[in-house]
């Protein structure tokens, strides 16, 4: 954000909270997909992670011509790209996870991968109410910071889980093709935990910046 004289009495666009919001939406809303994905494997719940993907694509280019099109902006441009394309990364993590299900049929989905799943719908709904707060941070900075300080609880549960399911994997499997099948599905789940837990920290950057 230009920090100028001029810049504090310029009216800020607010387009983009709404925006970041939307695709946040998408995020949630595909984590909840996943969890149906690992439950039960359904080409019907992989389109429709898919469509979320897309709908994903279409807000993140819309957010990037604004960006390109707006001579104020309520934080940086980078903090705002950052946060779109952290948000984007993790619709395309998820819709890359239910591929892999959908493609690899495991014999059996492990525990470790449910357990993550719900982890990744918990955090997901955590960053939600993160960017929602983002309009009036301000006021709901403490509030906000307290969100992200649990997404990074999460991922480190999630990080967690896939170290011992991981140690298990190897220790008891012995089918080779299928250890790397599950061994890829479930360090893919880990995974989105840790995007969550990187837009959490570019969040809480905001708000020692801007709070």
């Amino acid at each position: 954000m230009d920090n100028s004289f001029f810049s504090k009495f310029t009216p800020k666009e607010p387009k983009f909270f709404p925006m970041l919001e939307s695709l946040a939406e998408v995020s949630s809303k595909s984590a909840t997909q996943l969890i149906n994905c690992v439950e039960n494997n359904n080409p019907e719940i992989h389109q429709r992670i898919r469509d979320l993907e897309h709908e994903g694509d279409r807000i993140i280019e819309q957010i990037y011509y604004e960006l390109n099109d707006t001579f104020i902006t309520p934080f940086d441009r980078e903090d705002i790209n950052n946060l779109a394309n952290g948000l984007d990364d993790v619709t395309d993590q998820i819709y890359g996870c239910a591929k892999r299900i959908t493609f690899y049929k495991p014999k059996q989905i492990p525990q470790a991968a449910m357990q993550i799943a719900e982890m990744v719908n918990e955090a997901s709904e955590l960053m939600l109410k993160a960017i929602q707060g983002l309009s009036s941070l301000k006021k709901r900075a403490s509030e906000i910071e307290q969100y992200c300080n649990k997404m990074h609880e999460i991922e480190s549960k999630a990080d967690e889980v896939f170290q011992n399911f991981t140690i298990e994997l190897f220790a008891n499997c012995t089918d080779a093709i299928e250890v790397l099948k599950l061994k890829e599905i479930v360090n893919v789940l880990e995974g989105i935990t840790d995007e969550i837990d990187h837009i959490g920290k570019t969040i809480k950057m905001i708000i020692v910046k801007y709070s």
